[in-house]
């Protein structure tokens, strides 16, 4: 199937400090692209990969389940390391559940890591409903565009496959067990205005987490893809910033450019 205008993955070749991106459930790496675009334009070397079952139609990801996804983002991250001296990974939403687990898997290999509005829980009462649910009913409302920007849209999917639901579910309940291995220094940003992701995920997350490195930033502006959002450039300057604090070559001349 031929991928969605805008999910197309993205790549850049720049110095030797990484950040993989990670995007969310049923959306695509348009809900990153600027982000990604914007680390770039700083030099920084960046892989914003598109997770199997995505970005093409619905019908893809129903065939695709957590360990599709994150053995895509493990595997870019091992690409990152044969040539990058330091890696970031961040994420939004699903992704920054994905960012979480990799922390947790690969320890000092990760510098450190930025989650924006991270899921950690499958919310509602249809929640418990899904496993058997799946089973007669293919789909449910899709999730993607909860944006407070107007004319800002997402690239993703109109409807959710609930067998890709249930592994979703499967899946947070498996990181969450696996928080408090992360320790790596964490930037956790997230809307207080959001309808798919409850602030209590961000609440457990900082709770659970080994990390003593820990900033906590509201994003009052914006929904859930708070890429896209009113609140956009606030986390690519504070991310980058967070960046440059752990690898101090970035931001200085000449540093972080090159093969």
């Amino acid at each position: 199937m031929p991928v969605l205008p805008g999910a197309e993955p993205y790549r850049h070749e720049g110095g030797e400090v990484g950040v993989l991106l990670c995007h969310g459930f049923t959306g695509s790496p348009q809900s990153l692209r600027p982000w990604a675009e914007y680390l770039a334009e700083r030099g920084l070397t960046v892989s914003l990969p598109l997770l199997p079952g995505h970005g093409t139609r619905w019908q893809d990801m129903q065939l695709t389940g957590w360990q599709d996804w994150y053995a895509e983002v493990d595997r870019e991250l091992r690409v990152l390391r044969e040539r990058c001296s330091q890696i970031f990974v961040f994420g939004l939403s699903m992704g920054g559940a994905l960012t979480l687990r990799l922390a947790a898997k690969h320890g000092d290999a990760i510098s450190g890591i930025v989650v924006v509005n991270p899921a950690n829980k499958v919310h509602g009462l249809a929640a418990s409903a899904r496993p058997v649910a799946r089973h007669f009913v293919r789909t449910t409302k899709g999730l993607t565009s909860d944006i407070a920007k107007e004319g800002s849209e997402e690239v993703g999917y109109e409807r959710v496959p609930l067998h890709s639901a249930h592994s979703l579910r499967k899946f947070f309940r498996l990181v969450d067990g696996e928080l408090p291995q992360v320790t790596q220094p964490m930037v956790l940003l997230h809307s207080p205005q959001d309808h798919v992701v409850p602030p209590a995920d961000s609440a457990r997350i900082l709770s659970r987490v080994s990390s003593t490195d820990v900033s906590e930033i509201l994003l009052e502006q914006s929904y859930h893809v708070a890429t896209l959002d009113h609140d956009a450039e606030r986390i690519f300057e504070e991310s980058y910033a967070f960046i440059g604090r752990l690898a101090p070559s970035v931001g200085k001349k000449g540093s972080t450019t090159g093969g």
